[in-house]
């Protein structure tokens, strides 16, 4: 267990709130993964803003409320229940959540959560 690891994921989570993607990407590894698990993955800083964008500058709110975290080596898991106020609606989506920390960053993050559940709550879904 790194508790290193886990405050810096805590720590993370709990930025979301503020929704300042700076603040956010600079949790990150310059060459970081961010794989959402039901789509491709992304590569580098600026891939992941593009994505954080999309969904981040649209919110009213964000909220990452962490149900559970536990590590090994530079492993963090996360159970968490993310709820976003997004286009007036609001979504509420379990996930949980993998990180993989190196040097104090995040050089690789994987979610896990049903695409679903997302896109009927945001009404995104056709």
């Amino acid at each position: 267990m790194d508790i290193q690891n886990e405050q810096l994921v805590r720590e993370f989570c709990a930025a979301w709130v503020r929704r300042d993607i700076a603040e956010l990407l600079g949790y990150f590894a310059a060459d970081a993964v961010y794989h959402n698990m039901p789509l491709e993955p992304l590569q580098g800083l600026e891939a992941i803003r593009a994505t954080l964008e999309m969904f981040i500058t649209p919110a009213q709110s964000i909220e990452f409320k962490m149900l559970a975290v536990a590590s090994t080596g530079n492993l963090v898991f996360t159970e968490r229940v993310d709820r976003f106020t997004i286009f007036g609606r609001e979504v509420t989506l379990p996930v949980a959540g993998v990180f993989e920390i190196a040097a104090g960053k995040i050089v690789a993050w994987r979610d896990y959560f049903d695409m679903q559940t997302w896109l009927r709550q945001s009404g995104m879904a056709q």
